[in-house]
């Protein structure tokens, strides 16, 4: 018992020493506060970012295997299949439904004039598998109207401005009337265009293309088949390449790794993040120890051991970091959660549960970092200095 109250007051003459120098307590606050915001949030959007590129294959919830030409890598990196594969599909036991998507890039024409670039999704005409699950406004029937599409909430409110009205209107697209008859809620892929929705056979009028037009075959599997079990029967039997939702996910985030600057530009924001932090909390912190070595000088005349000066030191640098943490992720989640929530370059965004985690790890490395750092000087400290 006596060991643990001489632990709690040495505790707290340690916090009454940190916070009784206000300036240099805020400026370590201060410091873990921005880099916990500046790791967290380039963490947060690095990680969204990438979820992206796999964003067109989960919007499609019915489809568990997509099929595809050997050469085609992700969604939006497309060489098309003739129709033909879509019977060589249907054949292979284990198969219960497939259905064709046309998946193209396009130019519409606005009812303004201007010209814009679109992504152009035609799905299956009788069941309409493909086309988001929910509806911003609208109803999926009317896909089946003539001339029909359905366009991204965000597409519309980029093509259209605030009050005028959406549904109803006409756009051109390769000098074909397309009349807007509904807006699906769909979270932007990383090319982040214009999204159309309408039916295939629309989609072959609407888009121009080559002689063979069929991008992807989307496939359900029967109950007593594995996706995976039936994704290799597919590409053993027809030589086409047939991969899982999961996978196929993952080739479109593999993509954006291995084609694009992301990870390398925001590893460097990361690591400078850690860097501030470090320079800033651990110049703040010597400069405390340095301002504060009598009194650790003090202490050590009287019979306070290196021990207990290190576990003071510890008790300071854990409310630096517990405060500055809390501090610098509240920051960040608001950004992400509220002030980022309302546009739509950030629509869909979240905070996975791991980046706190990984922040909290950086945070206490550079605790860790500049506190053994600072004790060094209070560890050599001569007790009869005080006294000199």
């Amino acid at each position: 018992m006596a060991n643990q109250k001489d632990k709690q007051e040495v505790n707290w003459v340690a916090i009454r020493m940190l916070t009784g120098d206000r300036v240099k307590f805020i400026g370590l606050v201060f410091g873990v506060a921005f880099s916990t915001l500046l790791i967290t949030q380039q963490l947060t959007i690095f990680v969204n970012l990438l979820m992206r590129g796999g964003v067109a294959v989960q919007e499609v919830s019915t489809a568990n295997v997509w099929v595809m030409d050997p050469a085609t890598r992700t969604a939006d990196v497309i060489y098309p299949m003739p129709i033909t594969a879509l019977d060589r599909v249907r054949s292979v036991s284990g198969v219960a439904f497939a259905s064709p998507l046309l998946r193209s890039n396009a130019s519409i024409r606005t009812p303004e004039g201007d010209l814009e670039g679109v992504t152009v999704i035609g799905v299956d005409d009788s069941s309409l598998v493909g086309i988001p699950r929910r509806m911003f406004e609208g109803d999926p029937a009317r896909l089946m109207d003539p001339d029909a599409v359905f366009i991204d909430d965000v597409g519309s409110r980029k093509l259209f401005a605030p009050g005028q009205t959406v549904i109803g209107s006409q756009l051109e697209l390769n000098d074909q009337r397309a009349i807007i008859k509904g807006i699906v809620d769909s979270t932007p892929t990383f090319t982040a265009q214009v999204t159309l929705y309408t039916r295939y056979s629309n989609a072959l009028n609407f888009v121009p293309g080559t002689r063979n037009r069929l991008s992807f075959v989307l496939v359900r599997s029967d109950a007593n088949v594995s996706p995976e079990t039936l994704a290799g029967r597919i590409t053993e039997q027809t030589g086409l390449k047939a991969r899982t939702t999961q996978q196929f996910t993952r080739d479109g985030i593999d993509f954006i790794i291995e084609n694009t600057g992301i990870p390398i530009n925001f590893g460097i924001t990361v690591v400078l993040g850690v860097i501030v932090g470090v320079a800033i909390v651990g110049l703040t912190f010597s400069l405390f120890i340095r301002d504060n070595i009598k009194q650790f000088g003090a202490l050590k005349a009287i019979g306070v051991t290196n021990r207990k000066i290190m576990v003071m030191v510890a008790a300071q640098s854990g409310l630096v970091a517990l405060i500055g943490y809390g501090l610098g992720l509240t920051m960040a989640a608001g950004f992400i959660g509220g002030g980022a929530a309302g546009s739509d370059d950030f629509k869909g965004f979240y905070m996975p549960y791991q980046i706190p985690l990984i922040t909290a790890a950086l945070v206490l490395a550079i605790i860790a970092l500049t506190g053994f750092i600072a004790i060094r000087s209070v560890l050599k400290t001569d007790p009869a200095s005080v006294f000199r």
